[in-house]
């Protein structure tokens, strides 16, 4: 497994967190070929290293309505 060095990530949380506690992530852009992406209520928790370009697929299907799972 890969480990990097993520202390220094800017994370940005979802446009859809209501400021509730929903269900929301974060997602750190700064880094060339992944993106980290994190529980915004357990910032302390684990994260998921996602391809940058299996991120902007998921991200339009998402933004099309058409989710890419089952």
């Amino acid at each position: 497994m890969r480990k990097y060095d993520l202390s220094k990530a800017r994370w940005r949380k979802s446009s859809h967190s209501d400021g509730n506690g929903g269900d929301c992530v974060e997602a750190a852009y700064d880094f060339p070929g992944i993106v980290p992406v994190r529980d915004s209520k357990v910032t302390a928790g684990p994260v998921l290293v996602i391809g940058a370009a299996a991120w902007t697929e998921f991200m339009g299907a998402v933004a099309e309505g058409h989710p890419t799972w089952g």
